[in-house]
């Protein structure tokens, strides 16, 4: 089965250095996507109260992007967090790309709901 690119915006009333902080450090991660989060030589180990996984950094630019790709799935998939300040509203956007099979589309929608929820939560906004 295919797996299918799913495209999520988030308005985010903070400035694009803190998002990216929350985004690509793992303490910075650790406050809303997983409970321990590890870094070295480019791998981040997520740790969740009942599972663990790892992800190689791909790639990321300052203050705009970081990319990761699971170390387990076996296909060109990866997930992206996209920090874009709207021109004309100032407003920030969070943008992840993420992929999944099309029966889990609508639980892996929901999970990254949850998990901006949270993410605003520690942002205060």
């Amino acid at each position: 089965m295919q797996n299918e690119r799913i495209e999520l915006e988030y308005t985010i009333n903070t400035l694009p250095k803190i998002l990216y902080y929350r985004l690509s450090n793992p303490s910075g991660l650790e406050e809303w996507f997983a409970k321990k989060v590890v870094a070295k030589d480019g791998i981040f180990t997520f740790k969740w109260e009942r599972s663990e996984q790892q992800a190689e950094l791909l790639e990321k630019k300052k203050d705009n992007y970081v990319k990761f790709k699971w170390i387990d799935s076996k296909d060109d998939t990866f997930f992206e967090f996209r920090i874009q300040k709207q021109e004309l509203t100032g407003d920030v956007a969070l943008k992840i790309t993420d992929f999944a099979e099309p029966d889990e589309k609508e639980d892996i929608i929901a999970m990254w709901d949850e998990q901006i929820d949270g993410l605003k939560h520690t942002l205060g906004v």
